[in-house]
């Protein structure tokens, strides 16, 4: 009697198990840069990246696998490796967050990339090979620097990359996070003062990591990370129904 009272729970644990690791059981994998990447936390290092905030949106049932690193482009990600470890675990009805173009630009062989041409196409090899695997791709431009000009307008600092990206993204028929144009419209509302208090800007003596003060425009506070993401959340709920019925009701939150 005992043996068939065990064996049963074990074939309902075993059930339950199972519908866990449903329909409903997936991992979204972040690729990109520094203004994504997860950070250490600690008092005494303020910056955060907007993927970092991520997990708390999605639903139990969803794993964020966040790669991003400080300082990678579209070209130095795969170069290294990063996007082989993606690869391996990366399973049918996975997905796939793509974010480069703030390290593209920059002048070093292993990092730069052109545009319409080795950037499109280095985004072209991911998608591709994402829905090789029989997961799903997801394009974002780049989040805005903080760049005011004297009259304090904000001035774009990525030239053509968020083209590159929304052209690409109408292409191949994949979604795209609009970070580009929501983060300069967050930006241009907050103005020129107010908007400093979303990155990594600092008095002398604030915080250890940086005893001289600090002024960085591209670079997020935990406040700045926390807007990023909600505008990241809201281009997800406008565009890509299938994946927003994850995210977490007001009531879950």
């Amino acid at each position: 009697m005992k043996t068939s009272v065990i064996l049963s729970i074990l074939i309902v644990l075993s059930f339950l198990g199972s519908a866990r690791a449903g329909d409903d059981g997936f991992t979204l994998f972040m690729i990109g840069d520094s203004t994504m990447a997860d950070k250490p936390v600690h008092p005494e290092n303020p910056e955060r990246g907007w993927g970092q905030l991520l997990p708390m949106y999605f639903k139990d049932t969803v794993r964020i696998d966040n790669h991003a690193v400080n300082g990678r482009s579209s070209k130095s990600f795969r170069m290294e490796g990063r996007w082989d470890a993606v690869l391996e675990k990366l399973t049918s009805g996975d997905w796939v967050i793509i974010q480069f173009g703030h390290n593209d630009a920059k002048p070093d062989e292993a990092r730069r990339t052109v545009p319409f041409e080795s950037y499109t196409e280095n985004l072209r090899r991911y998608v591709k090979e994402t829905r090789e695997k029989g997961a799903h791709p997801v394009l974002a431009t780049p989040v805005v620097r903080r760049r005011f000009d004297e009259e304090r307008r904000l001035q774009p600092t990525h030239g053509d990359y968020p083209s590159a990206v929304r052209k690409l993204a109408a292409a191949v028929g994949v979604p795209v996070l609009d970070m580009t144009t929501q983060s300069r419209d967050l930006l241009q509302r907050l103005g020129h003062e107010r908007s400093e208090g979303l990155f990594l800007w600092s008095q002398p003596g604030e915080y250890a990591r940086f005893p001289e003060g600090n002024r960085d425009n591209t670079h997020f506070n935990a406040l700045g990370a926390t807007r990023m993401c909600d505008l990241a959340v809201a281009e997800i709920m406008a565009k890509i129904p299938e994946l927003a019925r994850h995210l977490k009701t007001a009531e879950e939150k």
